[in-house]
């Protein structure tokens, strides 16, 4: 901490140093004005001047404008010195306020290109460097958010552009097959189970992508307030499983838990069990047809580690961070029905950010793996 806060001290040495030297020369200045005035009063020929002054300006002789010098100036001589103090004072203070104001005025203007999100650096004098850094540093930050938002922003919206253009394709299906279904009368239960049935999976297809509306409209996880309880993760890793057996099956996929008996955890179990049904999904969307789902809960230090592994094509490294990004789709093709609305996994890590853990994947070799760490208690 001592470190530290000597550190930011040395920022505005040059700057401290600056002020200082200027302020010893105001007050050699200001020492030797008055100097001066007090020698010119004193010790000069004030006193002759100021007769002189006398007799020509009132038209007297030498004995009456001494006396008028006397009454005027000689008898009030220390007021006359402390208002010249006075005033040398006030012109120096004035000099050397309008000089460090200046400083408060490169501020501003360096504050106003930050506002008004002008290009280029923010120049500041040299001894202001400290301060330069900052404001700069603050200014890329902001253009960084204003970019990562303007991006989030498109890709949102062109996902809803897509996500509508997909809508009208399973609508149209589902239509075109129900209106055969009600003009053909004399159609054989062969091909009526056949067009139920397609007309089934395509309303199914339409409410997934309804789904993906409202997950779109209701993402906002900023303000979330964490209802926390203890809970027995084991039952709730259990019980997901249990509702997952329709997805397992229909991808002939085999889901094995490995987790001690009764594993406590203190958490919002709401937002949990979203995570893990997040990851789950995701699991069972890019799992190949007929391997394995393994989800492993394990104890390291003060934290619990669950690890999601299926086995299917590998996540190229350049896009493992992307995945967890709002409205990023792995699988960017429309048709194959497995890209979502690209939220699942950034709500996920959001949510376990949220109770101080963390969220990673990696993938190799058709192994990946994804990993949350939260703390136990």
């Amino acid at each position: 901490m001592k470190n530290k806060i000597f550190r930011k001290e040395d920022d505005f040495g040059q700057f401290k140093n600056l002020v200082f030297s200027r302020t010893i020369l105001m007050v050699i200045i200001a020492v030797f004005i008055i100097h001066f005035v007090y020698g010119f009063f004193w010790k000069g020929k004030f006193a002759n001047l100021a007769v002189i002054v006398f007799q020509r300006l009132f038209d007297i002789d030498y004995v009456q404008a001494l006396k008028l010098y006397q009454m005027t100036l000689r008898n009030n001589m220390d007021l006359i010195f402390m208002v010249m103090i006075a005033v040398v004072f006030f012109i120096i203070f004035r000099i050397y306020l309008n000089w460090f104001v200046k400083y408060f005025m490169e501020i501003n203007k360096g504050i106003d290109a930050l506002i008004n999100e002008g290009t280029g650096e923010v120049l500041l004098p040299a001894e202001l460097s400290a301060i330069e850094k900052k404001i700069n540093t603050i200014k890329h930050t902001l253009e960084k958010r204003k970019l990562d938002t303007q991006l989030a922003e498109q890709r949102k919206n062109d996902l809803v552009v897509y996500l509508a253009h997909d809508l009208k394709t399973p609508l149209a299906s589902v239509i075109g097959y129900l209106n055969l279904l009600h003009d053909e009368k004399q159609i054989s239960g062969k091909l009526r189970q056949k067009y139920i049935s397609v007309s089934l999976n395509k309303a199914e297809r339409l409410e997934d992508l309804v789904n993906e509306f409202f997950e779109i409209a209701k993402f906002n996880l900023t303000n979330i307030v964490l209802q926390y309880s203890r809970i027995n993760l084991t039952r709730l890793l259990e019980m997901l499983l249990y509702e997952f057996k329709p997805m397992f099956k229909e991808k002939n996929l085999d889901c094995h838990l490995s987790i001690a008996e009764d594993t406590m955890l203190r958490c919002d179990a709401d937002k949990i069990q979203r995570v893990f049904d997040n990851l789950l999904k995701n699991a069972v969307s890019y799992s190949f047809d007929g391997t394995g789902i393994n989800i492993t809960v394990t104890g390291q230090d003060e934290n619990l580690v669950i690890t999601f592994t299926n086995y299917g094509d590998t996540i190229p490294e350049e896009k493992l961070e992307r995945i967890f990004e709002q409205f990023y789709r792995l699988d960017s093709s429309r048709g194959t029905g497995k890209g979502g609305a690209g939220l699942g996994l950034a709500i996920a890590r959001q949510i376990v950010q949220l109770h101080n853990g963390t969220l990673s994947a990696k993938s190799s070799d058709g192994l990946t793996e994804f990993k949350v760490i939260l703390p136990c208690k």
